[in-house]
């Protein structure tokens, strides 16, 4: 079986190249959105940015995935995930894990 010209595995590159594919659900007056994206930075995870407010439909498909419309939230490779909790705020230990990141200090 062929591989490629150079006799690798394709697929094992791509394996070792892949990284999470993060999506943030967000508005400009979220406090607990710039926390959220805030701590994206802090650990350098790269994420796109969906503002509910300017993007048509994205405020529906919130309330689709999660059955409310509470931001932010974390698309990550697909999976909706909550960030925070009220009262609460961040999560940052439990989004620490998820994303396998350094517990905060």
């Amino acid at each position: 079986m062929r591989n490629g010209s150079n006799g690798h595995n394709p697929r094992a590159q791509v394996t070792l190249e892949s990284t999470m594919e993060i999506t943030v659900y967000s508005a400009p007056w979220c406090a607990d959105c710039r926390e959220a994206k805030r701590f994206l930075k802090e650990h350098n995870l790269a994420f796109k940015e969906v503002d509910i407010e300017s993007t048509p439909g994205a405020a529906d498909e919130v309330i689709k995935h999660t059955g409310k419309r509470a931001i932010p939230q974390f698309v990550v490779d697909g999976e909706w995930i909550q960030p925070y909790r009220s009262g609460k705020g961040f999560l940052y230990e439990e989004m620490s894990k998820r994303l396998d990141v350094a517990k905060p200090k």
